[in-house]
């Protein structure tokens, strides 16, 4: 199939688009490598799909044209987000890249590839949920982040094309996702460069206590493919991704200082506002509609985040 993935130079979408590409499809990624983190992460993960085989267009889904870039897709993943919780990005940016370009980009399958389009797949987020992730989609959605806020209203956006036109579009919600190429600002990363640098670990007050479900970026690509193969079944549905084992933060810190073989230097910080206090994916529904099955041991997934990030990061960031 034709599929196009937008902010396939992130996190998540480079490896979408990268195992999209490997196991036989024709895969256009769009990313336009805003300057939230480090353009040169980006750059490194744009060049490693381009080795794959991913066409990447350099392209502002709220503000440039998108009719070349979605002609022919027959499926449309979209991943391009505004993430992150900061106290530094404005309610504005988190409205024109979650909800105003949603809009853009639904528009342009709408008049650009109605006649082609089996599936548009939205990746929304745990967050919509708030300070307690841990029941199933039919839970109320109570965001306490402009993250949240804005990831739910892009995916009522989406899936209001589904019902009002007929868009077979669908939403999956990804749960504490990480592993290589993730973000710097998030935990995991963040805790590596800080041991391995020799450096303090700010952590927020309380956060040690705060449990996760953490979910290896390869077990969320494997939620992906397996929606791919059931567009029909799942058009309307909205679907949680992610793990339902969940550990602390102080464990997870914990893990990385084991695999590192080095303790961190922790520096306390202030609350943060809008984080999350537990989150504990309910995946029963995506059991059930795409025989959904996460694989991989926290311990496994961050033994394989360390190492990529003592192999690429030094000369990347």
């Amino acid at each position: 199939m034709r599929i196009l993935v937008t902010g396939a130079a992130g996190f998540i979408g480079s490896h979408v688009a990268e195992r999209l590409t490997r196991i036989g499809h024709e895969v256009v990624g769009i990313d336009c490598l805003t300057d939230y983190y480090d353009c040169a992460l980006k750059e490194a993960n744009a060049a490693d799909i381009a080795e794959a085989g991913v066409k990447l267009l350099r392209l502002d889904l709220a503000a440039d044209d998108l009719a070349a870039a979605v002609s022919g897709a027959e499926v449309v993943i979209h991943l391009a987000a505004q993430p992150g919780i900061s106290a530094t990005t404005p309610f504005a940016v988190y409205e024109r890249n979650n909800l105003l370009a949603t809009w853009r980009l639904l528009e342009a399958v709408r008049s650009g590839a109605g006649a082609t389009i089996r599936g548009f797949i939205n990746a929304s987020t745990s967050s919509v949920y708030g300070a307690h992730a841990t029941d199933n989609e039919e839970t109320p959605p109570k965001p306490t982040s402009y993250y949240g806020v804005t990831k739910l209203a892009a995916e009522q956006l989406v899936l209001s094309y589904q019902r009002e036109l007929g868009l077979p579009a669908c939403s999956l919600r990804l749960f504490s996702v990480f592993g290589p190429r993730e973000r710097p600002e998030k935990l995991y990363p963040r805790l590596i460069r800080c041991i391995l640098e020799d450096k303090e670990f700010p952590l927020f007050d309380g956060a040690e206590k705060h449990s996760r479900s953490f979910t290896y970026v390869g077990d969320i690509v494997d939620g992906f493919v397996a929606a791919l193969s059931r567009l029909d079944r799942i058009a309307g549905e909205i679907i949680n991704i992610g793990t339902d084992v969940e550990i602390t933060t102080a464990r997870g810190i914990e893990i990385v200082e084991q695999v590192i073989g080095r303790k961190a230097r922790l520096a306390r910080q202030p609350r943060r506002g809008g984080d999350q206090i537990r989150t504990c994916a309910d995946i029963a529904k995506a059991r059930r509609l795409l025989d959904y099955e996460p694989a991989t041991r926290t311990e496994d997934g961050l033994r394989t985040e360390v190492e990529w990030f003592r192999q690429r990061i030094p000369g990347r960031a």
